[in-house]
């Protein structure tokens, strides 16, 4: 993703796959209040503020090990990292 220009705030939704109740949207090291909504969609809402000058920012979803039901797996961890690029 790509923004030239940014607008106050936006939702950005991560899809994957085994995302559970707590897996949390890490934006640039730091988590963030997420919205799983469903074991294959995140969302989370990115403030402007968060992105203080263009630059790339590292997007990824951490979900903690030892969760298990309909939801999700039991081994936890993070998916690779991606970009938002923000010239």
């Amino acid at each position: 993703m790509v923004f030239s220009q940014l607008p106050p705030s936006f939702v950005l939704t991560a899809t994957g796959t085994h995302f559970v109740a707590s897996s949390l949207v890490v934006f640039n090291g730091a988590p963030l209040a997420t919205s799983v909504d469903s074991s294959s969609q995140t969302s989370v809402t990115i403030n402007s503020s968060m992105i203080p000058a263009p630059g790339s920012f590292n997007v990824a979803v951490q979900t903690p090990a030892g969760n298990t039901g309909n939801l999700g797996c039991s081994s936890g961890g993070t998916n690779s990292v991606r970009v938002l690029t923000v010239n």
